[in-house]
């Protein structure tokens, strides 16, 4: 069984190393893919998919789209038929707005492996845009009666909203709910409960400066990222293949540099609310440990003493109790005219106080500046990158306009003046992010694992 096994994991790894030579090669691979898609065996036709979703990757072509939908619809392996799915997200990440469209139907589907497939498509589509029908697609699959699908569907929401917070859409609030209740339920099946623990860690990725994005500003694919999440979803057939996810990691900052490549400090302007773009709020953790009380054994003689001395008790409080009372009449008889006099002084503090209250509410509520000013070098998210201006009059000016995000070459207007210039530091242990902070030094660096033999 062991060999069977093993036969089975080469055969599926020598099927995608095919499948990956054929990257960006469009009508040339049409020959190979034709003669994969067409064998007997279902670990050749899988990898014939995977051979048709990275040959035509981006190009949102419609005979690549229309042989993944059959396939995805008519092979007789469930392993094709999920791979054709997830095809079409590769295929299309350049219109991540058609993909959602395009899988509704099959996101519904009667397989539950169709099902996982349409979830990652959108997911690989649909990364990092916080596409609101990408969201509303995956939301019912979160919750579907399969434990894998529901796995897919946690991961391929995560990849969505990575470096998306609350502000910008509430559903990520919510998700990121769901997950910590997921990860925290001890009655949650396994499959699920590993689903949102990499969904979370997704989610949170390179301290939250990082996003995954399958194209470049300039609208050129990254082949590295695409090769990242194409291995990476091989997991479901062997888990360690899950660290490729990191090769589609691409972080998220402006950093301005000088003639000289340093980072010189200077401000430039991002014209949107501070909340749409600013780092998710942490999740508060329940307490889900409670005490378990115990049944306690009690005598009968025990139970016999405690009931006397309880009738006792009462018996006093009640006779304390009708003494308190008639003081308490005597003194209300002398202090009733008094308070009359003073009732009407009182009301006008009370109203007073209540309009201080209400001033300190007003102040309080006051509303969001429309701007934001940052400091070379700043976090700055994807969809924020059209709101950055620079602002009129800086020092500093970039040599080229657009776009704006990453490195960016600056021009100094004023060369003859010295300048200040950012001091890199390390990151705090507090694990808040830091603009400039650099990388751990090698001496913090955990050593490697020692020497083992891993057993599948």
């Amino acid at each position: 069984m062991h060999m069977i096994h093993s036969m089975k994991r080469l055969s599926g790894g020598l099927a995608l190393g095919i499948a990956l030579t054929m990257y960006g090669r469009e009508e040339e691979a049409d020959t190979l893919i034709e003669q994969m898609t067409r064998d007997q065996d279902p670990i050749l036709r899988y990898g014939g998919m995977y051979a048709l979703a990275l040959a035509y990757r981006g190009t949102a072509n419609n005979k690549a789209i229309h042989q993944l939908l059959h396939f995805a619809v008519s092979d007789v392996s469930d392993d094709v038929r999920r791979t054709a799915v997830m095809g079409l997200g590769f295929v299309l990440y350049n219109e991540p707005e058609q993909t959602p469209r395009i899988v509704s139907l099959l996101s519904e589907s009667y397989n539950p492996h169709v099902r996982y497939g349409a979830a990652l498509a959108v997911g690989i589509s649909c990364a990092g845009t916080g596409l609101s029908d990408a969201i509303s697609l995956l939301e019912p699959l979160t919750s579907d009666v399969v434990d894998f699908v529901r796995q897919g569907a946690l991961i391929a929401m995560a990849i969505v909203m990575i470096q998306t917070n609350e502000s910008f859409d509430s559903r990520v609030g919510t998700f990121r709910r769901q997950l910590q209740k997921i990860i925290l339920d001890k009655h949650e099946d396994t499959m699920s409960k590993m689903g949102a623990i990499l969904a979370s860690g997704i989610l949170d990725a390179g301290g939250r400066n990082v996003t995954i994005k399958l194209r470049s500003r300039n609208k050129h694919d990254k082949l590295t990222a695409v090769i990242g999440l194409a291995v990476f979803t091989q997991f479901w057939h062997w888990y360690p293949l899950l660290y490729f996810i990191s090769l589609a990691f691409s972080p998220t900052a402006i950093i301005g540099l000088n003639s000289n490549l340093e980072v010189p400090k200077f401000e430039f302007m991002s014209h949107a609310k501070p909340s749409l773009f600013e780092y998710p709020k942490p999740t508060t953790q329940q307490a889900t440990t409670s005490a378990v009380e115990l049944p306690t054994a009690i005598l009968s003689t025990y139970a016999k003493a405690k009931s006397r001395a309880k009738k006792d008790a009462e018996s006093k409080a009640a006779a304390n109790q009708e003494k308190t009372a008639a003081e308490a009449e005597s003194k209300a008889a002398n202090q009733e005219k008094s308070t009359e006099d003073a009732s009407g002084s009182t009301s006008g503090k009370a109203a007073d106080a209540m309009q201080v209250d209400s001033s300190a509410e007003k102040k309080a509520a006051e509303p969001e500046p429309a701007f934001q000013i940052l400091t070379n070098p700043a976090r700055v998210v994807p969809l924020q990158e059209k709101f950055i201006k620079f602002i009129e009059g800086s020092r500093y000016v970039p040599v080229r306009p657009a776009p704006c995000g990453g490195f960016i070459l600056l021009r100094d207007t004023q060369p003859s003046e010295a300048e200040e210039l950012v001091v890199l530091t390390d990151a705090p242990a507090t694990g808040q992010p830091v603009p400039g902070a650099s990388a751990m030094a090698v001496d913090d660096e955990p050593q490697p694992p020692q020497p083992f033999e891993y057993l599948s």
